[in-house]
């Protein structure tokens, strides 16, 4: 049976709000997404709605080119890590996406919650997520516990050290999309040590 992939995208957006976050992590990549295709075409996260407003967020299909995750002339870094998953996962995966994206008016962004991981406070609210929340739920739903950390707690940085996740790119997003869309064993030759 044909093994399937889940990707994380960890990125550094670059907008006001993730640079605030960036000064209280001291993580240069603030911002999780996860993607159902190694092309990049199926992203997923909670976060801002519009790229000017960073107070209206919810579930959120991100472009990795474009207003939502990055500008077409401006660098991005990022990595990519992905973790193999059996048929039978990678269509829970799907099927919980798809539930998600067509309520999507029925959840909202945690604001409160990144709020709870500063003050060392866990807070869950129903039916909302900041993005590593999201994820986190999102792989222990399906089946996939990623980390030892509750959900509600989970910051993007901690995918970084995910026994599950492998590793797969890391530099400017761009890159990424290009090497992943034309040639995929252009990804280890850009494999840096993160």
């Amino acid at each position: 049976m044909e093994q399937k992939r889940i990707y994380v995208l960890l990125t550094d957006t670059g907008t006001l709000f993730s640079q605030v976050i960036k000064m209280y992590t001291r993580h240069p990549l603030n911002h999780a997404s996860v993607a159902l295709d190694e092309s990049l075409n199926e992203v997923f996260s909670f976060g801002r709605k519009g790229p000017a407003n960073p107070f209206v967020g919810g579930f959120v299909r991100e472009r990795v080119i474009g207003d939502l995750i990055r500008g077409e002339s401006r660098l991005t870094r990022c990595a990519l890590y992905s973790c193999t998953v059996s048929p039978e996962m990678y269509n829970r995966f799907r099927s919980r996406i798809q539930d998600i994206e067509r309520n999507e008016h029925q959840y909202k962004y945690n604001l409160l919650g990144l709020l709870g991981i500063a003050l060392k406070i866990r807070i869950a609210r129903k039916n909302a997520y900041f993005c590593s929340q999201f994820i986190a739920s999102l792989f222990q739903e399906c089946g996939l516990r990623l980390t030892s950390k509750e959900a509600e707690m989970v910051t993007p940085d901690d995918f970084r050290h995910c026994q599950a996740l492998k590793l797969e790119f890391i530099g400017d997003l761009k890159d990424v999309v290009s090497s992943l869309n034309t040639n995929r064993n252009l990804l280890v030759s850009n494999l840096v040590s993160a």
